[in-house]
């Protein structure tokens, strides 16, 4: 303590003074502290005026009414150099400050699209020396988007995996070719078709008939599909658009009529009446996977298309059949009462005691006029319900085949459009829900009814049209997928054809195995007409439209008539021929896409070159509505595999965990996370959408509550960077747009690193640029960061490189965003900046740096090329080349992919792991700094008490620790601590060492 007899100043800014600990200061160190407390103190007064500003900048934005909050704004660059569509874009003029996406993706796509770069062609022309000796081949055809309005998050991951792969097959060298193409999507674009004409015209397909209205669908296919092919390029989608096809071509059509004429000659394809998934609100017939089978656990009321009351489902109504000439009664059960209309036989199970004495006999309808035989068969089961069962043969699967067995009448009693039949008596015409609740009241008046018990069924619900499926007795066209399937499961099981993930292997073998012949037909207006003529003479006995016989296919009327004549031997004059009305399920084109868009059956020049494709790449939930088909078809057609890779990637779901889906309202377009929109916008579009009421409410309130204040402009590398490190192998996306945004903060890292070493002429347009070798070697003179660098630099290649081989997205993305966040960013550039901005620079070491510093930038965008071809390809283009770029590739699309066995040689594990080490201990000095609030340019001296083996690490690396941690001094201590160290504070520790600072 301070005496007035000491000759220490009594000075209170005098922290020691007023403390009396330890020895007295001198002037100088004085001056000092005085000095720091100075600018401490302007340091504080700056903060408190800036916080005062802020509060006044709040206060005035409420008294103006103006405090709602607002999204992040940013200044937005855009490129305004004078280019022309195609040409190159200007690399001469100054790079903006900031990171843009409207400036970085702008004028490049046009520019590779013209040059060639997409096109298998161009390494022909310009060989790239990477390529392998035979040049590999890879080859993919998209999954043709449909062209029922825009693409939404769904696909814009399809085009991500797909164009990112494709990239980096063509930087390894390989002849690559993606087509691109859009399906006619039959079902799903009348629909949308039917609903605009309703909304807008008040008009039905019917009022236009069917030449109109085919006029409409084709202005609607004009109008959307363009749009598609857009938003698909604003992906950065490397697809070769020269070969782009639409499932509706000339050619196209011509080759689904063969393949349909193939397998109607060889049996394949067939006529044949059964029960169909009936939509009655389509009035056509579906496939069973398109149909949504529903689980009830008891009753439930369903919401259908085109009543108003809500549909009772999941309840078993027991009513009684009265016995001819008999006061008993049989109790039958059903959870479709409307099917009694169509009741031909009630049947119970030989072995019944209870009925053995009524077999023969019959029961009364209650209703019509009709007998019902009481019949046996063992299909029945005695324990459930009354052990009796009604039979509807014309609108049961079960009935349909009992109905076969006992010869029964077939009744139709329910019509195409879900009204019932003329069978119906009174209730002809009425609809089949209103005539349930109908019968129902009709059957208590009669002293008929019996009971009502809940009961878990599966309901059929069309995935189209929302209506709950009927199955009809319908004519229609099969195709015999047993052998098909046999040949596809064998595939996969020989290892010939590999899905991934594996997971669904078990999947495929299960459907292919259990496989149903497949129902092609529908009646639809919009599609390939089916290639089928009926054939009618009055010099051959009259037909059935269900027998084969009297059918014939071909491509044209006159083929036909040729092809009938012959058939029946009866002159062509003689020939009437009828062509089948019914299309052909839109999946029976799809399955041929991989064959005919190289122009099969035609022996084309590409057919040789490029089928059968490599990959397919596509969503795991159409695995059998698509890919079955493709691999079934293919075999049979072209007796090849269509593709030997099948990667299904994961579904994207909005960040509620629900698919995305145009009947939802929660699609968002690729384009609007792209370039931004504001939630008045996204509403907006709401409004133009084919929603009914309900769910436009829903999905309006969906949108306020997910993005109050719109979706700020991401860019396209950002959103495909996000898809890529979200794609993990078998698990669904859960995409929150608005996370996006950090990828977008990513892309900003890589152009301030960039713009760093441009200031560091790095730079093409820097007359002292910077020149690299054309092969890089270590100079001799690398320090241990430099050499760390690059081996996190061989590690980085390496883990992409096992990443693009096998489909591992995330791993590739995290290596990658590690490798220039963390590693160059964060440690490499700062280590270096102090040689860089030296007073009096080692010219010599600068060079060192600058080899590297380019070596690691030009091959880190190299890397992130095939994912953010945009930025990565701005910034490539800056950076100086070999030779000044003479005989260097004009595009980072065509550069070679950096190669693993290129850099493996600079591997160096021990080094790589004393540097984590070493950076443990800055990190842990700067969360002390930070926690005791020590300002950000202040420096500290450290001291070390370590073993011998770690203090030479300390010592090895003290150039890094200084940089990043900011340190003025490092002393190693020895182990004993001395009086001298009593001052010292511990400020981290570790089995390995302890970190001091010294007490002020």
């Amino acid at each position: 303590m301070a005496t007035s007899g000491s000759n220490q100043p009594n000075d209170e800014n005098n922290p020691q003074a007023v403390a009396g600990d330890g020895p007295p200061k001198t002037a100088k160190q004085l001056a000092k502290e005085a000095e720091k407390a100075e600018k401490l103190r302007k340091f504080e007064e700056k903060q408190r005026a800036k916080a005062e500003a802020e509060e006044q900048k709040k206060a005035k934005e409420a008294a103006e009414g103006s405090g709602k909050k607002k999204g992040p704004t940013r200044d937005i660059t855009e490129y305004t150099s004078l280019t022309n569509i195609g040409e190159k874009k200007d690399i001469h003029c100054e790079l903006p400050k900031a990171y843009s996406p409207k400036y970085v993706e702008s004028a490049w796509y046009t520019w590779w699209e013209k040059e060639g770069f997409f096109r298998p062609e161009y390494y022909d022309q310009h060989p790239p020396s990477n390529a392998s000796t035979p040049r590999k081949s890879f080859t993919m055809v998209i999954p043709p988007p449909n062209v029922t309005g825009y693409l939404h998050l769904g696909h814009a991951i399809m085009c991500t995996l797909e164009d990112t792969i494709t990239r980096w097959h063509r930087m390894c060298g390989d002849t690559v070719l993606w087509v691109p193409g859009c399906d006619h999507a039959g079902i799903a674009t009348q629909v949308v078709v039917e609903k605009k004409l309703s909304r807008e015209q008040k008009l039905t397909r019917h009022d236009l008939g069917r030449e109109k209205f085919l006029e409409e669908v084709w202005k609607w296919k004009n109008e959307k599909g363009d749009h598609i092919y857009e938003q698909i390029k604003a992906l950065g989608s490397s697809c070769d658009w020269s070969r782009k096809v639409f499932t509706m071509d000339k050619d196209m059509s011509y080759a689904v009529e063969e393949a349909f004429i193939r397998m109607h000659e060889k049996k394949l394809v067939y006529r044949s009446t059964r029960l169909v998934n009936w939509s009655c609100r389509l009035k056509s017939a579906i496939s069973d996977i398109e149909v949504e089978k529903t689980e009830l656990k008891g009753r439930t009321l369903i919401n259908v298309p085109g009543y108003k009351e809500p549909v009772e489902c999941g309840v078993l109504i027991y009513f009684a059949y009265p016995i001819e000439n008999s006061n008993e009664e049989i109790v039958v059960a059903t959870t479709r009462l409307e099917t009694m209309l169509g009741d031909t036989a009630v049947v119970v199970h030989p072995d019944d005691e209870r009925y053995k004495h009524l077999h023969g006999k019959y029961v009364q309808h209650p209703i019509l006029p009709r007998r019902l035989p009481i019949l046996t068969d063992t299909m029945v089961d005695p324990a459930f319900g009354s052990g009796a069962v009604k039979v509807t043969p014309a609108h049961d699967p079960n009935d349909f085949e009992c109905g076969r067995r006992l010869s029964l009448p077939f009744i139709t009693c329910i019509n195409d459009d879900g009204l019932m039949s003329s069978e119906c008596g009174p209730y002809a015409g009425k609809p089949r829900f209103e005539v349930r609740r109908q019968l129902l009241n009709d059957l208590k008046e009669r002293g008929l009814y019996r009971d009502s018990k809940e009961n878990e069924m599966i309901l059929p619900i069309c995935s189209r049209s929302k209506d709950i499926i009927e199955p009809l007795l319908k004519p229609q066209w099969y195709v015999n997928c047993k052998t098909m399937a046999q040949r596809s499961i064998d595939a996969v099981r020989s290892k010939e054809l590999k899905i991934l993930p594996s997971m669904f292997e078990p999947v495929w073998y299960r459907w292919l195995e259990d496989i149903r012949d497949w129902c092609i037909s529908r009646q639809l207006w919009w599609g390939h007409r089916i290639p089928a003529y009926f054939i009618k003479s009055n010099d051959i006995p009259p037909g059935d439209e269900t027998d084969d016989q009297y059918w014939v296919s071909a491509h044209s009327y006159d083929e036909a008539l040729e092809k009938a004549a012959k058939k029946f031997n009866v002159s062509k004059e003689k020939i009437r021929l009828e062509q089948d009305d019914d299309v052909l399920d839109t999946w029976f084109s799809s399955g041929l896409f991989p064959f005919s868009s190289f122009g099969w059956p035609m022996e084309t020049d590409d057919l040789k070159r490029f089928f059968p494709t490599t990959l397919l790449e596509t969503g795991h939930d159409i695995l059998f509505f698509w890919v079955a088909r493709m691999v079934m078809m293919s075999l049979e057609l072209t007796d090849r595999l269509p593709f030997t890779e099948i990667y299904l990637h994961a579904i994207i779901r909005d960040a509620h965990g629900r698919k995305m889906s145009k009947t939802l309202g929660n699609v968002i377009d690729p384009l609007d996370v792209i370039n931004g929109i504001s939630l008045e916008k996204l509403q907006e579009q709401l409004k133009t959408s084919n929603l009914d009421p309900k769910e436009y409410e829903r999905a309006r309130q969906g949108q306020q509550d997910d993005y109050p204040n719109g979706i700020p402009d991401c860019g396209t590398d950002a959103l495909r960077f996000a898809f890529c490190a979200y794609a993990n192998q078998g698990r669904d996306i859960n995409l929150d747009v608005l996370r996006v945004e950090g990828y977008r903060r990513f892309c900003n890292k890589l152009w301030n690193a960039i713009r760093f070493a441009m200031s560091k002429n790095l730079d093409i347009n820097d007359p002292n640029c910077f020149e690299p070798p054309a092969e890089f070697k270590l100079t001799g003179t690398e320090k241990p960061c430099d050499l760390w660098i690059l081996s996190r630099l061989s590690y980085a290649i390496e883990q992409c490189e096992i990443g693009f081989n096998n489909y591992l997205f995330p791993q590739v993305t995290t290596t990658i965003y590690n490798f220039w966040l963390y590693e160059l960013c964060d440690i490499y550039i700062e280590y270096i900046k102090k040689d860089l901005y030296a007073k009096d620079p080692d010219l010599k070491r600068q060079e060192t740096i600058k080899l590297i510093l380019h070596t690691c930038l030009d091959n880190g965008l190299r890397l992130i090329a095939p994912i953010m071809p945009f930025v990565s390809e701005e910034l490539y283009q800056r950076l100086p080349k070999p030779n000044k770029g003479r005989n260097a590739p004009p595009s980072l699309c065509v550069t070679p992919y950096p190669q693993s066995s290129q850099f493996k040689q600079y591997r160096n594990e021990e080094l790589e792991a004393n540097v984590v080490t070493i950076y443990g201990a800055i990190n842990k000095i700067r969360s002390y700094r930070s926690a005791q609030k020590i300002l950000s340019k202040e420096k500290d001296n450290l001291y070390i008490r370590a073993s011998p083996s770690t203090s030479l690490l300390f010592t090895a690396f003290v150039d890094l620790i200084d940089p990043l941690a900011n340190i003025d001094n490092i002393q190693l201590l020895n182990e004993e601590s001395t009086s001298e160290q009593n001052g010292y504070i511990t400020i981290a520790t570790s089995s390995d060492y302890t970190l001091y600072f010294k007490s002020k």
